[in-house]
């Protein structure tokens, strides 16, 4: 049985967070009937199309699911998308992106009728705040979410990736939204609104924050080159090209054993990151010839056998060619029409309950049959009804066991405890999470600096923590028992080493058969890659993403530091989401096998389908688009300053032409469709940026808005800490803290009401909650917890280089 077999969803308006949202439904069974104007959804014509003309973005939005038209026109149309909204469980509501000729229809009358029913609605901005009426794009709102300024050469312009980004982002927190809603025994219905810029925020929350705790320190520095480590980057071989991260003292070493670079091992002005940017182009000059004197592969085998993160960099056509992410489902058939191709599968690997591997792409009108079982929600789904209380957060009731550290699970679980779980992050004061910081110096020690990470309090707040040795056998035991009272368990460590500690699926899952396990490993616990390090960084220079940025000709291009972090964390709380419905089900846990590596392959996923169908190489536009001209990243007035502008249509074409004092343009009838202007796309571009160079990024953006044309400034992570348009929404929220006072908080992009979800609590400091946790949850006694603390098992303070040192040879 799927695990949402027992669901309808309905998708209404068109948008590709709405789309990828509802599709994650059916890929685990749920009927989604997609409703559609007469003409079809308009992103049906979205390119890149296939030689037959099929959208090959699309299609990977919509395989797996039904078409119903309905006709705005025709006099029944209310009442017929009344009926089948209310025969639903969940409303997935793109309207205010493009309502695609629907019919306008109560909502509040329906709710109110059918409380039970679950409702997300997206837009790009929000309802509220001073962007919320802005035209926009994929790419303008990239811009403005401050992640295309950092990326692309030093003098300009900044280079982004291709237009399939906001939607995968915003559909996935869609569906943690709705998912979170649907969670067996705790709370049927609700309402949630959606922001796609605000969901962009999750890739840059991470470099925002650093800016805070740094100050405005962050520039574009070059391709393949990002603040605050070095080297991090693509580099190329003697065959090819080759993904190199660097971010600690022992990567680096062993990085330049590898190349046999002891001058630069042994200074002791490189021995951190930030300390090795600034002397970029002396490290490089002996670093890039040593890479080109072997291939890709056999610096990947050397790279493993130093725990080096490093990864060879695909082409289009090795992804397709990777028999085991065809076999994982990261890779999978799709059918539209007559024309079968592949694209991105489902990420949320579960074991037991898995999700379907490809599917048909529905012709407008097409009813896909689909062998559903089980009742809808409008029967019952247990024994008992669900109770529905829209005060009460989602996940309250859930607890949580949070073994991972850096980004992307601690993601994961932050979402899952803002979402109300009670999420327990268990530490050791040996090894404690790396984002608290990897420097051991003693100064780093004694003046607590690992307490004042502002990167380590975004990422764990509304959890509780705890510290336990579990190389050692009390930790071990404890860790046991917090383990089989929980619903769920995250880890996102190498795959080995839970089970290696005795902490494996193999056994916690005897210890708690309804228990909800997930690794969060980089390549899958039973990859061929399965033993390389990586770090966000890592997981975007393997995917097939830099292959498609840049110019024709040029090198991969990375577009931001640590993409697959963030990705991977968000595909990871939707997993468990699924894995936890179906556990509150059947009382059946599971283990999950997430690779954070495939998490970042649907960012790729339209140009694979076109390649695996036509074997061309992927066309690389630059700043331009293959679908909206003009389209790009524009010089404003000042020191680096840009806005990025597109045209989406005919109307804003003519808006814009006049708008730079091109009236000759608007009237122009061979300048009518986009295809028609790519042949004087450099004129045109001329024309805006000679428009634009006059004016301040802002006033641009302002003129250009009022126009009706999408356009976004290009913000860097530092102007988001004080946007306007956050300000007005309440997204930073002040929370107060031991060791750093007041600091602000990020708010999730879903919202059940017009604020934010509150945040309960500052993420705790190092051993913060032991008692409250060995005492409360696993009733140990005050001797007992004393005990622990003597041995080292618990504690409060982070070890030294030297006290670990002297632990270890105990």
């Amino acid at each position: 049985m799927e695990v949402f077999s027992h669901l309808r969803v309905v998708e209404i308006g068109s948008s590709a967070a709405t789309s990828y949202c509802a599709r994650l439904f059916a890929d685990f069974g749920a009927d989604v009937q997609k409703v559609e104007p007469p003409g079809g959804d308009p992103l049906r014509g979205s390119a890149p199309l296939t030689p037959s003309g099929h959208s090959a973005w699309f299609a990977f939005l919509n395989f797996g699911k039904s078409s119903l038209i309905i006709d705005a026109t025709n006099p029944d149309a209310v009442a017929q998308l009344t009926a089948v909204i209310e025969d639903c469980n969940i409303l997935i509501d793109g309207r205010d992106i493009d309502p695609a000729e629907c019919p306008s229809i109560n909502i509040a009358a329906i709710r109110q009728k059918c409380p039970a029913l679950i409702y997300l609605e997206a837009s790009w901005f929000g309802r509220e705040g001073p962007y919320s009426g802005f035209a926009a794009t994929d790419s303008t709102v990239r811009a403005l979410a401050g992640l295309i300024k950092l990326a692309g050469p030093a003098e300009g312009p900044p280079s982004h990736a291709p237009d399939f980004q906001t939607g995968i982002l915003a559909g996935l927190w869609g569906f943690i939204a709705a998912a979170s809603s649907s969670v067996p025994g705790i709370r049927r219905g609700g309402s949630w609104s959606l922001s796609v810029f605000e969901s962009s925020l999750a890739l840059s929350e991470y470099q925002m924050f650093e800016a805070y705790e740094h100050g405005d320190v962050m520039r574009r520095i070059g391709i393949n080159r990002f603040w605050p480590n070095f080297p991090i980057g693509i580099y190329q071989t003697r065959d090819g090209w080759l993904g190199i991260t660097t971010i600690t003292p022992a990567q680096w070493r062993a990085f330049c054993d590898m190349l046999g670079l002891s001058e630069l091992r042994d200074d002791p002005s490189f021995v951190m990151g930030a300390d090795r940017l600034q002397h970029v182009q002396r490290i490089e000059r002996q670093f890039i010839p040593r890479l080109k004197t072997q291939t890709t592969n056999e610096w990947f085998v050397e790279g493993l056998k130093r725990k080096i993160p490093i990864v060879p960099v695909p082409e289009m056509s090795d992804l397709l060619q990777d028999a085991e992410k065809s076999e994982r489902g990261a890779i999978v058939p799709v059918l539209m029409g007559e024309e079968e191709g592949q694209t991105a599968g489902s990420m949320q690997r579960l074991t037991l309950t898995p999700p379907r591997r490809g599917g048909k792409v529905p012709a407008p009108a097409e009813q896909q049959s689909l062998a559903h079982m089980g009742r809808r929600l409008t029967g019952t789904m247990s024994s008992s009804p669900d109770r529905i209380d829209a005060g009460r957060p989602p996940l309250q009731g859930i607890r949580v066991l949070d073994f991972s550290m850096g980004w992307a699970g601690p993601l994961c679980t932050r979402t899952l405890a803002d979402l109300g779980a009670d999420v327990i992050k268990i530490e050791a004061i040996q090894y404690p999470d790396w984002w608290r910081g990897v420097d051991r110096r003693p100064a780093y020690i004694e003046d607590r600096l690992y307490e004042k990470r502002a990167r380590f309090c975004m990422a764990n707040r509304n959890k509780r923590g705890v510290t336990l040795d579990l190389t050692r056998q009390q930790g071990l035991t404890l860790a046991k028992r917090l383990a089989a009272g929980a619903d769920i368990v995250v880890d996102n460590y190498s795959v080995d080493v839970l089970p290696k500690l005795g902490l494996g699926y193999d056994v916690l899952g005897k210890l708690n058969p309804r228990l909800v396990m997930m690794s969060m490993s980089a390549f899958g616990t039973n990859s061929s890659r399965r033993a390389c390090r990586a770090y966000g960084s890592t997981l975007e220079q393997g995917s097939g993403l830099p292959g498609l940025i840049g110019k024709a000709g040029a090198p991969p291009v990375m577009s931001h530091i640590a993409f697959g972090d963030a990705v991977g964390g968000l595909n990871g709380c939707a997993a468990v989401l699924v894995a936890a419905i179906h556990a509150r089900t059947t009382g059946r846990g599971q283990f999950i096998d997430l690779a954070q590596i495939e998490c970042m392959i649907p960012f790729a996923a339209p140009w694979m389908t076109l390649h695996s169908i036509d074997g061309a190489s992927p066309v690389k536009y630059g700043n331009r688009h293959p679908q909206f001209v003009p389209h790009g990243c524009f010089r404003c007035a000042g020191e680096d300053n840009w806005v990025m502008v597109a045209a989406t249509d005919q109307h804003m074409w003519q808006s814009l032409a006049r708008l730079i004092g091109r009236p000759d343009w608007a009237t122009d009838v061979s300048l009518e469709f986009a295809e028609a202007r790519r042949d004087s796309e450099d004129l045109i571009e001329q024309a805006i940026e000679a428009w634009t160079i006059t004016r301040d990024a802002d006033q641009a953006m302002s003129e250009l808005q009022s126009a009706g044309i999408a356009a976004g400034v290009a913000r860097l992570p530092i102007d988001l800490l004080r946007d306007r348009h956050l300000r007005a929404r309440g997204y930073l929220q002040e929370v107060d803290r031991a060791f750093i006072g007041g600091h602000p908080q990020p708010s999730m992009p879903i919202r059940e009401g017009e604020r934010p979800n509150a945040i309960r609590s500052a993420a705790p400091t190092l051993g913060q909650h032991n008692r409250e946790i060995l005492s409360g949850l696993l009733g140990l006694s005050d001797s007992e917890i004393a005990h622990l603390a003597r041995e080292g098992i618990i504690g409060a303070v982070m070890l030294s280089e030297v006290e670990l040192a002297r632990t270890n040879r105990l």
